[in-house]
């Protein structure tokens, strides 16, 4: 899942730099996906400007956890390990089923995210690009080229893609990669606290600041992605079995009232909601933030703990067993110590991902910024899902277009399905291993040399050899 943020720069949010955020990672990111499905918490502001915060020796540093080792002077770093994942070049003919996919719908879905993607390209470039990142540029160049593509047909639509891009496969050790599922939820609620509707949902406090931008959250690989601003500096902001025992009362900060505590924390892991309210109006809720303690998965940690098995663990088991026995299910829903908050927006388009434009059901992708520039096309080959394509397995180009804190590596995706409960099920059936076709720029392309990223990246592409 994944749905989320206002542009928080816009609204006067505090940001920290990457260097601030290294020098806050005292904890090790422990965000493992689980059989539950990853569902993801994901949005955030687009390439927002960064300010600094207090040097990092005023910065109360959270414990160390067991498995974190910390630097001592004259300790040598660790040679540098190969990369994980290179580019394969290949042709369109290379991907399955792409003659049959509907290229105008993925079309249209590009075409939604190229504003933010041409302006992301007249910023700065925050930090060196990584892994398989396209420059934000060379995608820009395309997104003119769809915009001056009038009255877009299947065939026109087919022949831009073949035309701007060139697809490339993630090759990797493993072979494959693995997509998820998420969707917004659909739910009953109140503006107050009112009969059934006693568990509150919180929009984000005026002293919680980024340390990262929001949608680079989840490929910061250890600390903290978001701190509480204080008179004496800044400070690790309350867990969620903190907020949830009444760290946040008395601040007004109550959004909406729904009934289920089970479905709230559901609504926190797919990042957004659709509420029927008391008085007959519906609104959006969408993330703005979140406490910036990593995520954790609690289904992985009761098949870890033996209560569940993981061959029956889904969204429907693990909501049965949380609801079984309320306080239990609190307590292990307290093992996720991530907390998120959330903004109202109209019943308009559909929840926001990470670029700040209306999700598309079956064609939005939530991806790792790490490897991959958001608006980047990504045909997606997934055999076994059987269950959300027409025939066959699930092949389609979709558009990364989101992100999520559990969401990471260079072949690991969540597929946004919709609102409701149709959609909930798709998604809560969704953990298929399948690979990415990253499509990148054609003007990236070199003399026959694949793509020459050796300058700005740390290895280059590896050029399929012709028949």
């Amino acid at each position: 899942m994944a749905a989320r943020t206002a542009a928080l720069g816009s609204r006067g949010k505090s940001h920290a730099t990457m260097a601030d955020a290294r020098a806050l990672a005292a904890v090790r990111w422990r965000a493992t996906a689980s059989a539950v499905a990853v569902f993801v918490v994901a949005g955030g502001s687009y390439a927002e400007p960064a300010s600094k915060l207090p040097p990092q020796s005023t910065i109360p540093q959270p414990a160390m956890s067991k498995d974190a080792t910390p630097q001592t002077p004259g300790t040598k770093l660790a040679p540098a390990k190969p990369p994980e994942a290179k580019l394969e070049r290949v042709t369109f003919g290379d991907l399955p089923s792409w003659e049959a996919d509907e290229h105008l719908a993925a079309f249209k879905t590009f075409l939604k995210s190229c504003e933010a993607t041409i302006k992301a390209a007249a910023k700065p470039a925050s930090g060196a690009p990584a892994q398989c990142k396209v420059p934000s540029g060379e995608l820009a160049a395309a997104c003119r080229a769809a915009q001056n593509l009038k009255a877009p047909t299947k065939a026109s639509a087919k022949a831009f893609f073949e035309n701007q891009f060139v697809p490339h496969r993630i090759a990797h050790a493993k072979g494959q990669g693995l997509l998820t599922g998420y969707y917004e939820p659909v739910l009953e609620g109140s503006r107050t606290a009112q009969g059934k509707f006693q568990t509150p949902v919180y929009r984000r406090p005026p002293d919680l600041v980024n340390v990262v931008a929001e949608a680079d959250r989840a490929s910061m690989p250890t600390g903290l992605t978001h701190v509480r601003q204080t008179a004496a500096g800044v400070a690790p902001f309350p867990t969620r079995a903190e907020i949830e025992q009444g760290a946040l009362t008395g601040q007004s900060l109550e959004l909406l009232y729904l009934e289920d505590p089970v479905e709230v924390f559901f609504m926190h892991i797919q990042g957004s909601g659709r509420i029927h309210l008391t008085d007959g109006t519906t609104v959006r809720i969408n993330y703005d933030g979140k406490n910036g303690h990593p995520y954790s998965s609690i289904g992985r940690y009761l098949i870890d703990q033996g209560l569940v098995d993981a061959g029956k663990m889904s969204m429907q088991a693990l909501g049965k067993w949380l609801r079984a026995d309320k306080e239990r299910g609190q307590k292990v829903m307290w093992q996720n110590q991530s907390f998120i908050f959330f903004r109202e927006l109209d019943d308009s388009d559909g929840p926001m991902g990470a670029m700040q434009v209306a999700l598309t059901p079956g064609r939005s992708l939530a991806v790792d910024t790490g490897y991959h520039t958001l608006g980047t096309p990504i045909y997606l080959s997934v055999p076994e899902l059987a269950h959300a394509a027409k025939r066959g397995g699930f092949n389609r180009l979709m558009v990364a277009q989101d992100v999520g804190s559990a969401i990471k590596g260079p072949e690991r995706g969540d597929i946004y399905f919709g609102s409701g409960v149709k959609a909930g099920k798709l998604a809560g059936t969704t953990r298929h291993a399948g690979n990415f076709y990253v499509l990148l720029p054609a003007v990236t392309q070199t003399a026959g040399q694949g793509i020459r990223f050796g300058e700005r990246l740390p290895w280059e592409t590896i050029v399929k050899a012709a028949p």
